[in-house]
């Protein structure tokens, strides 16, 4: 029994020799503290009013507060009226002299106040403090069955059909917009005035929240003949033209293989991998590289990251066609005669945005049977020293067919001016060697037709265009574009195509040519716009073109 004793009081004492030495340890260790507090206090106070009046040393050793915290505090905020207005009875009081008691350090002394709200709320105030903006209701489709888009609860609850995890959430909508333009133009030599229109509709069928079916149909235009009216001009016929199509331009399957099958197990997928199979549209380099609706598939790996090699997030996209494969500048007028394979890809990288891609063209058809013809993009996006944007772009294409190599490079510049959002000048510049070409393109454009308005025509009226080819040349296009309040667009440029070398006959420009554009565009309404273009155009060594046009817009 003594031994036990003993043993129980050595214990003891070892425990009190421990908690002894602890409280000295931590006495010695505050005493410190308070002796420096005041001047670490003092000098963190002139950086960081957090440190003095909630920072770490206060939360630590609650004694070393300043006495005068009480009047530190951030005073309540009161919504919509401003510091002066808040009243008297509800600004903060002095402390009371006397030491701070416990229950009064609490958490919340280390946040803001919240709101308070009374008797002069302004709800309008409120409103104005995000720029006075409000809920802008687009036109609406006129079919709309089932689940509306961008609309707010409650829904009711949705069927489970394809699985608990996979909700149906159906909805069909009929939408699109109807255009029709009045233009004068000269364009090779023919000089016609009309009056044009198309309408452009699309169908879709929501069955999930990642499902759907998409279809998209021109009823009005015939592959790029839109029906018409001649009634000017010396080569005008003098007649109406109706051009009609009832076959959809697109019909697709879209959805992800990762939410079909959680529904399907009724496991979280743990992965997404969205799909597309059918007639789709492939868009890829804003449009310049490829701008087609090609008969197949594509899978995409989204919104990837990897640590080892440093990218915060890429995608890749995988595509195959094999029908529907637009390219006249190297397949001809044939577009059943070639299957389509490539890869894309996007990365955050290096500060900015990089896109790169490859493609193959194998004819599968005479005359091209056995014709390979490969296609490799890369574009570098980035902002330099908050003055200039800048996108340069590379396209190449090589293989064993018919004038089908061609290089190019395309550098797209906007200066950053004193109006960033309405005021921005741009000088684009591009050289082109051989026959450069998009992977593909069902509008019969060529590789510069995003370099400047003088590049592009209107899809509607056979609006006069430069060069778009990049075949044997350089040149580019500078221009100013003035928005005014993000309501109306202004835009004027000048642009030039200078041929060098041996031009390849029907392809390149064989002169200079040199383009003045303007346009100007504003909204009627939400569901109405209007738009109006002029161009001037002379080419060396022939007639110069020109084209005045009006167009008004009808979104549905």
């Amino acid at each position: 029994m003594q031994s036990g004793r003993m043993i129980c009081n050595r214990k003891r004492s070892v425990l009190y020799r421990a908690r002894t030495t602890t409280a000295t340890i931590a006495l010695a260790a505050a005493g410190y503290l308070v002796m420096s507090g005041a001047t670490a206090v003092s000098a963190a106070a002139q950086g960081s009013s957090e440190f003095a009046i909630g920072g770490w040393l206060t939360r630590v050793l609650p004694g070393t507060a300043r006495t005068d915290q009480a009047e530190d505090k951030a005073q309540p905020q009161y919504v919509g009226a401003s510091p002066k207005d808040t009243p008297a009875d509800a600004r903060e009081k002095p402390a009371a002299p006397g030491p701070s008691k416990k229950s009064d350090r609490k958490k919340d002394d280390l946040f803001l106040p919240d709101p308070r709200y009374d008797n002069t709320y302004d709800v309008e105030k409120n409103v104005d403090i995000y720029g006075a903006k409000i809920a802008v209701e687009p036109p609406r489709p006129p079919i709309e069955l089932g689940r509306q888009q961008y609309t707010s609860g409650p829904y009711n609850e949705s069927s489970t059909l394809l699985g608990q995890l996979n909700p149906l959430l159906p909805g069909l909508a009929i939408y699109g917009d109807w255009r029709t333009a009045v233009a004068f133009n000269k364009n090779n030599s023919k000089e016609v005035a009309q009056i044009a229109t198309r309408l452009n509709v699309d169908v879709d069928f929501k069955i999930t929240g990642t499902e759907r079916i998409h279809a998209f149909f021109t009823p009005l235009q015939k592959n790029n003949k839109f029906t018409r009216f001649e009634f000017g001009g010396a080569d005008s016929d003098g007649r109406f033209s109706g051009e009609f199509d009832l076959n959809p331009q697109t019909l697709f399957f879209e959805g992800d293989l990762g939410s079909i099958y959680s529904g399907f197990s009724g496991k979280e997928s743990g992965f997404d991998l969205p799909f597309t199979v059918g007639l789709f549209p492939l868009f890829l380099q804003n449009g310049i590289w490829a701008n087609d609706a090609i008969l197949g598939g594509a899978v995409s790996l989204t919104a990837k990251n990897s640590r080892k090699l440093g990218l915060s997030n890429y995608d890749v996209t995988l595509f195959a066609g094999f029908d529907n494969v637009d390219n006249p500048g190297i397949l001809g007028a044939d577009k059943r005669n070639a299957n389509i394979f490539g890869t894309a890809t996007f990365i955050d990288a290096f500060g900015g945005y990089i896109e790169a891609g490859y493609g193959l063209l194998q004819g599968v058809e005479r005359p091209i049977e056995g014709q390979l013809t490969n296609f490799v993009t890369a574009s570098y996006t980035k902002r330099y020293a908050n003055t200039i944007s800048n996108s340069t772009r590379l396209f190449a294409n090589f293989g064993n067919g018919k004038n089908d190599e061609g290089f190019a490079i395309i550098s797209e510049n906007s200066l950053i001016s004193s109006l960033p959002s309405t005021l921005i000048p741009y000088a684009n510049f591009f050289v082109g060697f051989g026959n450069p070409q998009p992977l593909v393109d069902g509008f019969n454009a060529g590789i510069l037709k995003n370099v400047g308005i003088n590049f592009e025509t209107d899809a509607l009226t056979g609006y006069p265009k430069l060069n778009d080819t990049g075949s044997n040349a350089y040149g580019g296009a500078l221009g100013l574009q003035y928005l005014f309040n993000l309501d109306q667009q202004l835009l004027f440029e000048v642009a030039t195509v200078q041929p060098f070398g041996t031009p390849i006959a029907g392809i390149g420009a064989a002169k200079p040519q040199y383009g003045f554009g303007v346009r100007y565009q504003i909204p009627i309404n939400r569901a109405w716009l209007f738009r109006a273009d002029a161009t001037y155009q002379i080419v060396e060594g022939a007639e110069d073109n020109f084209g005045i046009r009006f167009e008004v817009r009808r979104k549905f």
